[in-house]
């Protein structure tokens, strides 16, 4: 019997022997409150804002939680927005989380309901849109929380609906983001035993999710790296110090430390220079150069390493050359690990979900701050197919894309992943 057929056996039978909701319970709920979770998805598309900027949003989400009776709590990380729904038995604390920014991107969907929102961004005034798909993510958790919310009085235990900000990263100098959440007490005095979060998009196959138990997405961080020389004619380099080629030497430096230094078997890392910027005319050698780039990896230890050999590399091919550096480090996500427990205890909820089996997936060297719940307590982090299922999702706009959009009859999908994520945790425990 394979999984969808245990799936399907699964929710048809009482998942303990107080449990209360099936599956089939929160395929009809979902495919009831659809029409509500597209009118609410297109309102977030079409007023999408800016991390640490989500004001309106947080706003219009509040205020329909409010309509369902429960009592949101505003202002959390500034923007953020956390709700409980209450069951009416005793059990565990569980978490759904969506975050809710925007990008600074200009929509060229063609949407009857694109966005034509302005922002500013670094200085520059930008168009703004859901380039992530973050409007479907606030609206597939908004509907489950009303399928929840709707049956609470058949639920054994409570559920933290989190809408997080700035999951795209707050903008320089501030904090935001789900570490600033944790920060202001998100998990106090009670740790959820589970979180779950969800993302449209990442190539998976229409209306389909995928996942992985252990690492699923790396971690995220930013270096600069400052090469001191000593300005001199470009015609006589021998009376200065070249910054430049001493740069270059540390570029192509830095790429031999995946492939010769760490243990390419244990997991993959990269190492990414994506600015060098140094000197203003042909003739002269400058003073100094910047590299800034990113370091992705999927172990702590490995990325530990990672940084140690990254600073000694580029010192060491700098006073080879007469030079010196000045090394910044700006840690950012973690890696997002998801508990291998919890990818078994749900694989059949999100099978019966999406009415197919799970998508084998690879790591992901994109980063998500998701990991910052997935340090703390037991995670699952889940992929969801948001192209038409006849197309191919390889040849569609990518998340971050300003032609990006989300197939609306899959929202129905994350709606009862979301849901039956939730009931298979309370209900077994």
């Amino acid at each position: 019997m394979n999984r969808l057929a245990v799936a399907a056996l699964f929710a048809l039978l009482p998942l303990t022997s107080q449990a209360q909701i099936t599956f089939e319970e929160i395929d009809l709920a979902a495919a009831g409150v659809q029409p509500q979770v597209v009118e609410w998805r297109r309102w977030f598309h079409e007023n999408p804002e800016l991390s640490n900027r989500e004001f309106n949003t947080a706003t219009k989400i509040a205020e329909i939680l409010t309509e369902m009776g429960l009592e949101p709590k505003t202002g959390i990380a500034g923007t953020g927005v956390v709700a409980f729904i209450e069951g009416d038995k005793p059990g565990p604390l569980v978490a759904i989380r969506a975050d809710i920014d925007g990008l600074p991107v200009t929509e060229e969907t063609g949407l009857p309901f694109a966005s034509q929102a302005i922002g500013e961004y670094n200085g520059q005034e930008v168009g703004v849109m859901h380039a992530c798909g973050h409007d479907a993510h606030i609206a597939m958790a908004l509907g489950a929380a009303k399928i929840l919310n709707d049956r609470k009085d058949e639920l054994s235990g409570t559920v933290m609906l989190i809408f997080q900000p700035a999951e795209e990263g707050p903008p320089a100098g501030e904090p935001g983001g789900a570490s600033l959440m944790i920060a202001e007490g998100l998990f106090e005095p009670d740790m959820p035993e589970a979180v779950f979060g969800l993302h449209v998009g990442i190539g998976v196959p229409g209306g389909q999710f995928s996942t992985r138990a252990g690492p699923m997405m790396a971690s995220s961080d930013r270096f600069q790296i400052t090469v001191n020389g000593r300005q001199t004619h470009g015609a006589r380099p021998w009376d200065g110090v070249d910054p430049v080629v001493t740069a270059a030497q540390i570029v192509m430096g830095l790429q031999t430390i995946a492939s010769r230094q760490l243990d390419v078997t244990a997991a993959p890392s990269i190492i990414s220079v994506g600015r060098i910027e140094g000197g203003v005319r042909n003739n002269v050698i400058p003073d100094s150069v910047e590299l800034e780039g990113t370091i992705r990896a999927f172990q702590p230890e490995m990325r530990e390493q990672i940084h140690i050999a990254m600073e000694q590399m580029a010192r060491s091919i700098a006073e080879a050359n007469g030079a010196t550096i000045d090394w910044e480090l700006e840690l950012g996500n973690p890696p997002v690990r998801n508990n291998a427990a919890l990818f078994e205890q749900m694989t059949p909820a999100l099978e019966w979900a999406a009415g197919s089996p799970l998508v084998p997936l690879n790591p992901q060297t994109v980063a998500e701050d998701f990991s910052e719940y997935a340090e703390r307590t037991p995670s699952l982090f889940v992929f969801l197919g948001n192209w038409p299922a006849e197309l191919d999702p390889s040849q569609q706009p990518t998340n971050h894309s300003p032609k990006f959009d989300m197939h609306e009859p899959y929202l129905e999908n994350g709606v009862k992943a979301f849901g039956n994520m939730v009931v298979t945790y309370l209900q077994e425990q």
